[in-house]
């Protein structure tokens, strides 16, 4: 079900389909209310008289301008995904993908050309031997709905225009991070969470997968569920972003695991093709280490986004590494350990961010600086001894990298010298979490 959902969010069909629905009910309600009322509506000083033809022709021109406005904009929307994966990474695409206002315009533009396909339908005129009908509550809703729309491809054209600045384009990947984070590792422990976690010896029993793809959520709160119906306790090996094929195990019990129950804790694990960053923390943050990358390739040479990109990071690993590691174990309503999770540590996803600069960025002195600053800022919040460990090695691994790859004199002393103030702050005092 949560593959669904997710699906329906990140999809360019379901808000859609959801407004043309609306639209056929819509249309149908107000023909049959004209039918009843025609009358009573068609004497009230609001709305003009029209006759059959002119109402024929508003509600055609309406609904034949709003599909040509629709296929517009549709391809609109398509020449920006193709840009934004050639020049910024195709897995940013799905950001464009969920962007509830492309799905919502899309929607308004469909769904005003069914409606008005519908009431057009039931205009009827003297010619066609029968009586003349006019729906003019209808026709009149027709109108609005087309001045509304108006609104809309204005609005459309100031968004997709603003969409595809890199700086929006990284807001959104740092807000998937944060949100990311805070679900993996919350600054307080929430309640049914236990810091540490260990599986027991016994939990040897695996549930294999029936199917190929990239787990993308993990229903915890199903297997704490079925956990203690069972008795069991459950460590998860394929946490969110792991690749499964075939037979690989999803999880492990310490119990006898009967088909049934195997059935339904595959059910608990969305798998799909591509990795998102709903519980991914790891591809939240490889999104937008890749814009900062990109930048960097010969054919853009701007420096300057994976200066921002780092700066960006800040507002979410800072906070990350004043906060305790994330929680590895989930308890049921008695306290007892039912599931054991693996989320990725904070040292891992450090180092995943100044390796990226290491590899990449060493040809741009900014890029060096923003990373020696990012390591600044962390070090100086960093509530684990281990955490400022990690980070003096790594400053001094960007160092050497630094120091071979031919660098102007200048350029490298410069460098030297930030990072020479990053390595005396101290590993051992511990800087106070919150």
């Amino acid at each position: 079900m949560r593959g669904w959902a997710a699906a329906a969010r990140e999809s360019f069909w379901f808000l859609p389909a959801l407004f043309g629905l609306v639209a056929l009910l819509l249309a149908q309600v107000l023909v049959t209310v004209d039918h009843a009322f025609a009358g009573t509506i068609g004497a009230l000083p609001v709305f003009d008289q029209t006759s059959a033809d002119g109402a024929r022709s508003i509600v055609t021109t309406i609904g034949t301008s709003m599909l040509t406005v629709a296929g517009t904009s549709f391809s609109i929307t398509i020449s920006v995904l193709a840009t934004t994966s050639s020049t910024y990474g195709p897995r940013l695409v799905r950001n464009f993908m969920a962007d509830r206002s492309n799905q919502f315009v899309l929607a308004m533009f469909t769904s005003t050309f069914l409606y008005s396909l519908l009431v057009g339908r039931a205009v009827r005129t003297p010619a066609e031997d029968r009586a003349e009908f006019v729906p003019t509550l209808g026709i009149h809703v027709a109108v609005l709905l087309a001045v509304v729309n108006v609104a809309v491809l204005v609005y459309f054209i100031h968004h997709i225009a603003s969409s595809v600045q890199i700086t929006t384009l990284q807001k959104r990947v740092q807000v998937d991070l944060v949100r990311a984070l805070d679900r993996t590792a919350p600054a307080d422990l929430p309640a049914g969470w236990a810091r540490t976690a260990t599986a027991p010896p016994g939990a040897v029993h695996p549930v294999r997968t029936g199917t190929d793809g990239y787990v993308q959520q993990v229903d915890l709160d199903a297997l704490v569920r079925l956990a203690g119906e069972h008795d069991v306790v459950v460590d998860v090996v394929a946490m969110p972003g792991d690749h499964v094929i075939r037979g690989d195990a999803l999880l492990r019990l310490d119990g006898r695991v009967t088909e049934d129950l195997a059935k339904r804790l595959r059910r608990s694990f969305t798998i799909g093709i591509a990795r998102t960053p709903a519980q991914d923390v790891r591809f939240a943050l490889q999104q937008l280490t890749e814009v900062s990358i990109r930048g960097l390739a010969a054919g853009s040479n701007d420096p300057y986004t994976s200066v921002s990109a780092l700066e960006l990071a800040q507002a979410a690993l800072v906070p990350l590494v004043r906060r305790d590691p994330a929680p590895r174990g989930r308890l049921d309503q008695t306290g007892a350990l039912r599931v054991v999770v693996h989320p990725p540590s904070t040292e891992e996803l450090v180092i995943a961010v100044l390796d990226s600069v290491r590899h990449y960025g060493l040809q741009h002195r900014a890029v060096v600086l923003a990373a020696l600053d990012l390591a600044d800022r962390l070090v100086d919040a960093a509530g684990s001894v281990k955490v400022r460990s990690v980070l003096h090695r790594e400053v001094r691994h960007l160092l050497r990298a630094c120091s071979a790859a031919d660098l102007d004199p200048d350029d490298l002393a410069v460098v030297e010298a930030r990072a020479a103030t990053v390595l005396a702050r101290p590993v051992g005092a511990v800087a106070p979490t919150g």
